[in-house]
């Protein structure tokens, strides 16, 4: 039985991937500042056995005590990422030289060091094991273009570099790293955002399970060595394994305007 932890799994991404880890039996240990026990018995409720730890990301000490509660583990989501919780997507409309200097802390040191973090607890125990998979679902696939907010975009983009760096010094030890990275996500936010407008979220968008499905394909993936070091969108991965959203819809690739472009 597979035995997985996912970090920032109460709500969102993080969310979709334990349920969808559960529907394949797993056992998922969820992470999160709260509902931690109501996210780990949707796991259980879809076949799982999910397990709640309550854990602050940005203390080491918890990240550290998360793991060592765990033991072997098969499968880690990086996935706890900051930075929504105040100013949320009103940040995007705020030129950075008229933004607070703490949201350096709510993105930079609550996502990017999070994920950081979750890393280098996590992977002691997979090197002395030998094998597993290591997953970041922050990130972009095309880093050419402009995530629309500086700070969002250097974290997001340095989570690229994460997967790259930790890809090549991890392949020696049978341990795979790989980025998956959700496009356009109708996630809790997403939803109400687009309500405050009184509107739906557009057809593009993709179910938070969607990702999950991405993660539960590349875990059963025997040639998974090879995309080790690498990333790409749900939606890419969707290709290649050929599984669909929820509802049944083929989801293609997100894609951001060509005036973000920055080459």
């Amino acid at each position: 039985m597979t035995v997985a932890v996912v970090t920032g799994a109460t709500r969102g991404v993080g969310k979709g991937i334990a349920l969808a880890l559960g529907e394949t039996g797993a056992t998922v240990y969820v992470t999160g500042r709260s509902t931690v026990d109501e996210a780990a018995a949707a796991v259980t409720e879809r076949g799982g056995r999910g397990i709640g730890i309550r854990v602050d990301h940005t203390r080491d000490d918890e990240v550290q005590a998360l793991f060592e509660q765990v033991g072997a583990v098969d499968l880690v989501v990086a996935n706890a990422w900051g930075g929504y919780e105040h100013e949320g997507w009103r940040a995007f409309e705020t030129p950075f030289w008229e933004q607070p200097l703490s949201r350096w802390s709510a993105v930079i040191d609550a996502g990017l060091r999070a994920q950081y973090t979750t890393a280098r607890f996590a992977l002691p125990r997979m090197v002395e094991q030998g094998c597993g998979l290591l997953v970041f679902t922050g990130g972009f696939d095309d880093p050419r273009y402009f995530l629309g907010d500086v700070l969002y975009d250097v974290g997001k983009i340095a989570t690229n570099r994460l997967v790259a760096d930790l890809g090549r010094v991890l392949a020696p030890h049978g341990v795979n790293v790989v980025g998956v990275y959700p496009g356009f996500t109708r996630t809790e936010a997403v939803v109400d955002a687009f309500a405050a407008d009184g509107r739906e979220p557009p057809d593009e968008t993709h179910s938070p399970e969607f990702v999950g499905r991405a993660v539960v394909h590349l875990l059963a993936d025997p040639e998974i060595a090879s995309l080790t070091g690498t990333g790409a969108q749900a939606a890419a991965y969707a290709e290649r394994y050929g599984f669909t959203d929820v509802d049944g819809r083929a989801i293609e690739r997100f894609a951001l305007p060509d005036e973000l472009r920055l080459t």
